[in-house]
């Protein structure tokens, strides 16, 4: 589970079992759709689960936060 800082300051989190890779993804334009036009990215947080389900749930948690939220929790690694 990641979250990225696109170039026009918003933030877009997701998940994948290759970080490094989903990043580059986004910076070519190939990622979600979203992203492709807010390009470049910041990788800003990273946390790694066991399951699928375990990061699909954090996810959900972390796109119904608030965007003060995000930045304190981006803050916090």
């Amino acid at each position: 589970m990641y979250v990225i800082e696109c170039a026009d300051g918003t933030l877009y989190t997701g998940y994948t079992t290759d970080v490094e890779r989903r990043v580059a993804e986004h910076d070519a334009g190939e990622g979600a759709k979203y992203t492709r036009g807010r390009t470049p990215v910041t990788l800003c947080h990273v946390e790694s689960f066991d399951s699928k389900s375990a990061a699909m749930s954090r996810e959900y948690a972390i796109k119904s936060l608030t965007r003060a939220e995000k930045e304190r929790l981006i803050g916090d690694t």
